[in-house]
């Protein structure tokens, strides 16, 4: 009987669950959105219960749509939006909403912690020190959700990102991977353990830590109730990271871009530990005895903001009819969009910047918006590629996430960038790398090289654009990035 790979994607905005063959082919997938939860301005939280249930249907709907039996499932990966921070108790049940990753109820504490430990946090972590990871946010639930500080030191309240909390309720296991465990702001990325002088600087316990293990092993098997019998859970990887597993981007220097809610450019640096003034530094995977590391750059909202023309000013009925109204312009007339709705992620970091839209005239329609919100995504991604390049050299850049499908943004991608993008024929490759990782665990695929020769190329985006009209618009987004800046404290102070 055919064996086959169940990748479990869970994002910020839905749970999606793909099966793959061994050719990496996508036999079936299922996908359901869960709430977001705003409870206050700036804050962002989501319900574990419903990131579960929206997962489990997932899996059901994928095992559906492929038409297979569970018992042809070889192994289950797991990937996840990395940072959003969850407790619960042994039983499994949350103990509060998830704290997500884009939340910035912390943003001051962060601050205060940053002026005086933000050096040392960089050195152990790789980490910029902000309220995007989740020491704070952990620090949080402990200091304002009556009485989990004391089930936390009585070892009855459990932390964990949600790749830990999924697996926790697959298999009763309470684990994470390197990558994962490298976002949290707590553990040590040379010395591969939790940081003692991190958890009492954030007044965490140990004890409701989970245990780290490598990014492919075998962690626990399913309970028979989820899927009728037991299934090994054997690749965990952070979705960034899992990105760059599943564009085989295997040796130093090789660089990804995943188009998603936010925008995440990794750089493989091997075995080395490089940092970056305003990169972070990062584990991308531990693998038969040995871990890999990472530059990354991490832009907050851009997929989001293709979201925001959607629901929130409502100019658009679905994502893909931004790249006609795109097209409709010749150029963007001037007008920028910065879309710093949760301030500015790599290289500004700045907790405090907020949404710019600028050089809007009578004649400014709706194609204006569509393009500069499109524009506004390849324009940080070159914001983050420029800080790379002072550190590995780069020759292309393999691309992935929904808005790869977008012609108009992959093209402005490699003119503003004059890199050619690189789009592959499997653009679900956050789910892959979770499946490769999860597959050679169990030996359904042998060896890197496997993978490697497995990665192929759909099209190719060369740069057509004269250098004088690249700078020209560039410099146009860095003169509007300057206008956002700093602007929720501007309000405040008034």
């Amino acid at each position: 009987m055919e064996k086959f790979i169940l990748s479990l994607d869970e994002g910020t905005t839905s749970a999606r669950a793909i099966l793959f063959d061994r050719e990496s082919n996508v036999l079936g997938i299922g996908q359901y959105e869960f709430p977001q939860h705003y409870p206050k301005p700036g804050w962002v939280e989501h319900d574990p219960e419903e990131i579960w249930e929206a997962q489990l249907r997932a899996v059901k709907t994928a095992i559906r749509d492929a038409k297979i039996e569970t018992s042809q499932i070889a192994a289950i990966g797991v990937t996840n939006q990395r940072e959003t921070t969850i407790v619960w108790d042994k039983k499994g049940r949350p103990l509060y909403n998830a704290i997500v990753w884009q939340c910035r109820r912390t943003a001051e504490m962060i601050e205060e912690i940053k002026r005086e430990y933000g050096d040392l946090i960089k050195k152990k972590t790789g980490l910029v020190p902000d309220a995007y990871f989740s020491a704070s946010k952990l620090k949080w639930l402990l200091d304002n959700v009556p009485g989990l500080r004391e089930k936390a030191e009585r070892g009855e309240a459990l932390f964990g990102t949600v790749d830990t909390f999924l697996i926790y309720r697959l298999t009763g296991e309470h684990v994470t991977d390197y990558s994962n465990a490298s976002r949290t702001m707590l553990f040590n990325i040379k010395k591969l353990d939790w940081d003692d002088e991190l958890l009492e600087l954030f007044n965490i316990p140990e004890g409701m830590l989970p245990e780290v293990r490598e990014s492919s092993e075998v962690y626990g098997y399913t309970k028979k109730d989820i899927l009728g019998r037991e299934v090994p859970v054997s690749g965990d990887a952070g979705d960034q990271q899992a990105a760059l597993f599943g564009q085989a981007a295997f040796e130093t220097g090789m660089v990804k871009a995943t188009y998603g809610t936010g925008s995440f450019i990794l750089a493989n640096t091997g075995k080395m530990v490089r940092y970056s003034e305003n990169l972070l530094t990062t584990i991308a995977w531990g693998l038969n005895g040995r871990v890999s590391y990472a530059l990354e750059g991490s832009i907050f909202v851009t997929g989001a903001a293709v979201q925001w023309l959607r629901d929130g000013i409502r100019i658009i009925k679905h994502a893909s009819e931004t790249e006609e109204l795109a097209k409709a312009l010749e150029s963007n007339e001037g007008v920028y969009f910065v879309p710093a709705f949760v301030g500015l992620g790599a290289p500004y970091w700045d907790q405090f910047a907020r949404g710019l839209i600028i050089g809007i005239t009578r004649g400014t329609g709706r194609e204006h918006l569509a393009r500069a919100t499109l524009e506004a995504i390849a324009y940080l991604t070159r914001d983050v590629i420029e800080e790379m390049e002072k550190l590995v050299g780069i020759k292309e850049l393999r691309v992935d996430g929904g808005a790869t499908s977008n012609d108009f943004l992959m093209q402005f991608q490699a003119d503003i960038l004059n890199r050619r993008v690189v789009r592959p024929v499997v653009k679900e490759t956050t789910a892959l790398g979770a499946a490769y990782l999860a597959g050679l665990a169990v030996g359904y695929w042998e060896s890197l090289e496997e993978i490697s020769e497995l990665w192929k190329v759909e099209k190719i985006f060369e740069p057509s654009m004269d250098d004088e009209t690249r700078e020209k618009l560039y410099h146009g987004w860095k003169e509007a990035v300057k206008r956002a800046l700093g602007w929720a404290k501007i309000v405040n102070s008034l």
